[in-house]
């Protein structure tokens, strides 16, 4: 029976993921728990007198102890300044402080969406928590393999991990060389080529464009090979890497003999796999609620399925997500917005009988914005921009990491570039 007018209601929302979508769903949440309009809303959210005070209880989940900025992996594993900046430990946000914040270090086991009850695994143990929720939220995104993204989870081993990583690039005297012409290869090839000039920096792909399991279009792939090559990236196009065994050269240092499959050889110190299959991290859901390959069956307003028990209590957003589109943080953002408002608008339902007026995803078409040392590249279907002002549009002086923040509303201090840019 729905509530009184104006009465206060409290809802537990259970998030798991505290990276983009995670963390957009939790400071617009915390908005409309303050009984103001949510920070990330692109037009006016009047709040009605008649509606309810909402009081939303949230727990985030996740396996890190902090937010790791994906967007700016290749230039945390080039430069130690940086990566120090990419990870910010949770305990360290105003907004994880909030009294009716929460979040626990550890993963999602299982979810019974029937009884609103899933298990946590807490980080380090074999303890099992039950969480009782009113909404759950899957922001868990995508399981990347090292080096697309470090594979620590905690705060101090993160640092130790990319240090080696760091002191290995500078310390590889034949050079280094990035396998896979994917957005995370050429972006990892020029950061380490900008951080570290005198590097020898080669990148190698199996076919002749970059960028080639895009729907991009082929300006957009001919760009960023120039730009890759203005960065004083050498480049391998059509070399299919047949195998790679360690040598120990003439002065010692380390070395590995490379070959392709069309015959030709170079040398390396260091041979970086650039080339995953990055699988969602959503093995705790129904097999109702996921595709095949594992990403989240959602509906245009970010619910479960309909055959999933109470899929109108249950959402997702982010990578994990089975949506249009090339994925990408903005995209993630917004939808985490999204389930916000949706929650927000199924508990007004819940409590008075409104009408709920959802927010929808629509069709998103292949896009990109792409850093490429100190240039950047964007493009869409209609055109292709580059240059040193794409980058600063596009990623600031950070490879947007200050941007993501201020777009969450959190107040985290834009990151210096400790190395040789233009901007």
């Amino acid at each position: 029976m729905p509530s009184a007018v104006g009465a206060a209601v409290t809802v537990k929302v259970l998030i798991a993921g505290g990276s983009y979508a995670g963390l957009a769903v939790a400071v617009n949440l915390l908005d409309l728990h303050q009984g103001i309009p949510p920070r990330m809303a692109p037009e006016p959210y009047p709040i009605e007198d008649q509606w309810p005070q909402v009081r939303f209880d949230v727990v985030i989940v996740d396996e890190r102890d902090g937010f790791f900025h994906v967007v700016g992996s290749p230039l945390a594993l080039a430069d130690i300044e940086y990566s120090k900046q990419a990870w910010v430990q949770f305990k360290d946000l105003k907004l994880c402080k909030e009294p009716n914040i929460k979040v626990l270090h550890g993963k999602i086991s299982h979810v019974d969406c029937g009884a609103k009850k899933a298990t946590m695994l807490a980080h380090g143990t074999d303890d099992e928590v039950v969480l009782e929720y009113d909404y759950m939220v899957t922001a868990t995104g995508l399981r990347r393999v090292w080096p697309v993204v470090p594979q620590s989870l905690t705060y101090p081993e993160y640092l130790m991990e990319v240090q080696s990583h760091i002191q290995e690039a500078r310390n590889a005297r034949h050079g280094v060389l990035v396998v896979g012409g994917g957005a995370v290869g050429i972006e990892m090839a020029a950061e380490l080529k900008l951080v570290m000039p005198h590097t020898k920096v080669m990148l190698a792909h199996s076919r002749d464009r970059l960028l080639s399991s895009e729907g991009l279009t082929d300006e957009c792939k001919d760009t960023s090979l120039d730009l890759l090559k203005e960065a004083d990236v050498e480049t391998f196009m059509g070399h299919r890497l047949e195998s790679f065994t360690k040598t120990e050269a003439e002065d010692g240092s380390a070395k590995y003999h490379v070959k392709f499959t069309n015959g030709v050889q170079v040398p390396a110190s260091m041979v970086i796999m650039a080339i995953s299959n990055s699988v969602p991290s959503t093995n705790f859901l129904p097999s109702s609620a996921v595709t095949s390959s594992g990403h989240v069956r959602i509906q245009p307003n970010l619910m479960l399925p309909v055959d999933v028990p109470n899929s109108q209590f249950h959402f997702c957003a982010g990578d994990a997500a089975e949506w249009s589109g090339i994925k990408r943080c903005g995209g993630a953002m917004n939808g985490g917005y999204c389930i916000a408002m949706n929650i927000h608008q199924k508990t007004i339902e819940n409590s008075i009988g409104r009408e709920p007026q959802y927010k929808e995803l629509v069709y998103i078409a292949p896009m990109i914005a792409m850093a490429v040392g100190n240039n950047a590249v964007a493009s869409n279907p209609d055109s292709t921009r580059s240059g040193p002002e794409v980058l600063k549009k596009y990623f600031g002086t950070d490879l947007y990491l200050s941007g993501c923040w201020k777009w969450l509303g959190l107040d985290i201090p834009e990151a210096e570039r400790r190395y040789p840019a233009t901007l």
